[in-house]
């Protein structure tokens, strides 16, 4: 079989043109894999699941009877232990559930007036 001239050309133009629009798809147009896409997704509700509970961990900590004692305790842990001081009072366990969350414990903690 006769090829043109032309076409070994072609075909290396083409392979060439096919991996520089990955490449710079890939870095420079945002492209992802569905894995990256994937764990990106998870990362966003998560976030979104937190940001939505941290009201009702608000909502507990003002109408805890013991609250003046409990931010107490939060107030002189160590800044590193805070978040479990304010997993240990309960606060962050939300209604259904059986242990408390770290995420929303934290996120708690930042939207508290210490």
């Amino acid at each position: 079989m006769n090829t043109p001239e032309w076409l070994k050309p072609g075909i290396y133009g083409a392979l060439i043109g096919a991996v520089c629009v990955g490449v710079v798809g890939f870095t420079w147009g945002g492209w992802v894999t569905g894995g990256t896409a994937n764990e990106r997704a998870m990362a966003m509700s998560r976030h979104d699941v937190v940001a939505a509970l941290v009201p009702v961990c608000l909502d507990m900590a003002r109408s805890d009877p013991a609250r003046a004692d409990k931010m107490d305790r939060i107030r002189t842990a160590s800044t590193y232990q805070r978040r479990d001081a304010l997993m240990a009072t309960g606060w962050s366990t939300m209604p259904g559930t059986d242990a408390p969350n770290r995420d929303i414990a934290q996120a708690c903690l930042a939207k508290l007036e210490l």
